[in-house]
């Protein structure tokens, strides 16, 4: 009925998250609030550890992408279930630490670390930090020989597959500001860069195609064509790589007409592919590494809202506002991304109106969906926005001067907060 199975209807019609009835975590936590189902979480988790392991044999670790959702209870779960860490950033890698996450199974990713970061990661002593170009080659040998420390590292490649995704959100093909390029000779380039600084070991490559992609046969042509590199790597240089990071981007459920496979069949075709590549150019399989972020979390949260004015345009269209927005979602505004809307207190009742959900923010594209089917609104009511736990709480701003909201997580019924909402006093605690 929903798009996740975390979500249902209980006896009065209200829409429940993990056993949770909605209206009950509005009227505690207020709104808005963004709430997690931990059972759907962990659940995920499970998933993608089992599915590495009986694809490769235990010859592999899920990273999960931090920057889909990231906050301290978030790096304790993934501990707890034996995921490692994939940061992009020194407040992302702050918080892993400071939520106690072990520094080795944390890989640093981004295309423009600062010094400042790097030193803060190699001090950290993180497992790998992924290396984007030249300049950061440079300025981590550096690092790592003042530091007295061999830094292990993977480079970024852009295996230049086509991942029929939204434009913004595709990183693999030649013109990304992200990694090295093959068609160019520029990979193989950085690869003997790295091989000639003592204070680097080259151990493996990363690549990462897009997000939100449904199809299988990309990330089967990614894993093949990385390969065939490494192939040609051993060929000039003698090296044999031992790691393959193959990324994420796999698809979730937005709406009720998406299609995103299972989990275990994009392993079990990936694998495959993997294993008789390397039989056919006589290598041996490489300790695999894959990055599910919003694969993770993001059909694992919503957010709840209380609608304001409703407003009706004869003939044009129907707004109804709500006390958040592009504030705290912004990726309608981003990129016209699809919701499914409920408003949860009559959850079971048929979607008969059809409304644009508005924010509250001074912009006239502050909306979360427009012309999209839902149950009769009237202000005050309970509005949920589903799957939101990828890229809402992490992109989340303070325009207009609003304080974001709070995160709530939810176990077998029972919520928590895990992030406190902002009040006003945090929004000029740092002003002069």
């Amino acid at each position: 009925m929903f798009v996740s199975d975390c979500i249902s209807v209980n006896e009065k019609g209200h829409l429940t998250i993990g056993g949770a009835d909605t209206l009950d975590l509005a009227n505690t936590y207020g709104t808005p609030a963004y709430v997690f189902d931990e059972g759907q979480i962990r659940k995920n988790c499970r998933d993608f550890v089992n599915s590495i392991n009986d694809n490769y044999g235990g010859n592999g670790l899920v990273l999960y992408a931090s920057k889909a959702f990231c906050c301290k209870e978030m790096c304790r779960i993934c501990r707890d279930e034996g995921l490692g860490l994939d940061v992009v950033s020194g407040g992302e890698l702050y918080t892993a630490l400071s939520a106690g996450f072990p520094a080795e199974k944390i890989y640093f990713h981004g295309n423009n670390k600062t010094a400042d970061e790097l030193n803060q990661a190699v001090q950290a002593g993180v497992g790998r930090i992924i290396a984007d170009n030249i300049t950061e080659l440079v300025t981590l040998d550096g690092i790592a020989k003042n530091a007295g420390k061999k830094q292990a590292v993977l480079l970024r490649i852009k295996p230049g597959i086509d991942a029929h995704t939204h434009d913004f959100i595709k990183t693999g093909q030649i013109d990304s500001k992200f990694g090295f390029a093959l068609e160019t000779g520029e990979a193989l380039e950085a690869v003997k860069f790295a091989l000639t600084h003592e204070n680097l070991e080259l151990v493996g490559l990363h690549c990462h195609i897009g997000s939100q992609i449904f199809e299988i046969n990309p990330f089967v042509e990614a894993a093949e064509v990385m390969l065939n590199f490494y192939s040609q790597i051993k060929a000039e240089t003698g090296v044999t790589l031992s790691e393959l990071d193959l990324g994420g981007g796999f698809g979730i459920k937005y709406l009720e007409t998406d299609t995103p496979r299972p989990f275990g069949d994009f392993m079990k075709a990936v694998s495959e592919r993997v294993k008789s590549k390397c039989s056919e150019l006589s290598l041996p399989v490489p300790f695999i590494l894959i990055e599910p972020g919003r694969a993770i979390v993001g059909a694992a949260g919503i957010t709840l809202y209380t609608a304001g004015a409703v407003k009706t345009i004869p003939g044009i269209r129907t707004y109804v506002s709500i006390d958040g927005g592009m504030g705290d979602n912004p990726r309608y505004i981003l990129y016209q991304a699809d919701y499914e809307i409920v408003a949860a207190g009559k959850a079971n009742e048929e979607r008969s109106a059809t409304i644009t959900l508005a924010g509250k923010c001074c912009e006239s594209g502050d909306l979360i969906q427009e012309n999209t089917p839902v149950q009769p609104v009237k202000p005050g009511d309970i509005v949920a926005v589903l799957s939101t736990g990828a890229y809402n709480y992490s992109m989340a701003s303070n325009y207009n001067r609003i304080p974001r909201p709070p995160v709530v997580m939810v176990k077998d019924g029972e919520a928590r907060i895990v992030v406190k909402r902002e009040s006003y006093e945090n929004l000029v605690e740092n002003d002069i």
